[in-house]
């Protein structure tokens, strides 16, 4: 230090030879001896600035920013599949057994919330994979089925005269696309089951051939349309209406 007028003035360039506390390692001070087996020369990897010359710094750790982009990935990727398996999942139309209500190539989300807290009700668009019949007929089928909830659990269904009956009540169904041209029934519906028909019920590959849904095999119900953009909108269900048969004249 160089004193001037009793005051300390901080050296910024100290003389060669002289020895600071930024030099020193282990923050010793030039008036204290070394620690035993310690050398008084600094460790240039705690102090790159003291490097010899010609000789590079040791290089920072950079693998903290690549840490951190594959903790964003792998997040991305566990809210993804988090999102699909419990909450919506898109899917898409490959046949004609939904006409008019779905169009070939039409995309769809399908939502997985509802199902958890109610049932399926009558009129519901639903996504299920196949039932035992069907992968006992093709044990390689692996693709989901979308058709129209009809026949609920204990309900007696019967197709017959182009008129679905529903304990022996007739259906009024606006919105398929030409009465069915076949009978099928009557048969009961087992619980927790469920009998599902397309709206295109004379091209339809449905429960009227297979079978039934167990309810444990339904992944959801169609809610939205996002494409075509001409179609985009919200799939809202169509309850069928139960008609009583008129009374016959006295």
């Amino acid at each position: 230090m160089l004193r001037s007028g009793g005051s300390r003035v901080p050296v910024l360039f100290p003389p060669l030879g002289h020895r600071s506390e930024l030099s020193m390692p282990n923050n010793s001070y030039p008036d204290r001896p070394p620690e035993p087996g310690k050398s008084q020369s600094p460790n240039p990897h705690e102090f790159p600035e003291l490097a010899k010359p010609g000789q590079p710094p040791p290089r920072k750790r950079s693998d903290s920013g690549s840490m951190e982009v594959l903790k964003t990935i792998g997040l991305s990727l566990v809210l993804a599949l988090g999102i699909r398996h419990f909450v919506a999942e898109a899917r898409y139309i490959p046949s004609e057994s939904m006409v008019p209500t779905l169009e070939v190539n039409d995309r769809l989300i399908v939502e997985k919330i509802s199902y958890r807290f109610n049932p399926p009700q009558r009129g519901d668009i639903i996504v299920f994979w196949p039932n035992e019949r069907l992968r006992e007929q093709n044990p390689e089928l692996k693709d989901a089925f979308i058709k129209r909830v009809i026949g609920l659990p204990g309900e007696k269904v019967e197709v017959r005269d182009g008129t679905v009956f529903i304990d022996d009540q007739p259906l009024q169904e606006p919105y398929i696309a030409a009465k069915p041209d076949y009978i099928w029934g009557p048969e009961v519906v087992p619980p927790d089951s469920y009998l599902v028909l397309g709206d295109n019920r004379n091209n339809s590959f449905d429960s009227h051939f297979w079978g039934y849904v167990p309810r444990e095999n339904i992944i959801g119900r169609a809610a939205f349309r996002f494409w075509p953009p001409g179609r985009i909108g919200g799939i809202e269900a169509s309850r069928p209406v139960q008609s009583p048969l008129p009374e016959a004249a006295p």
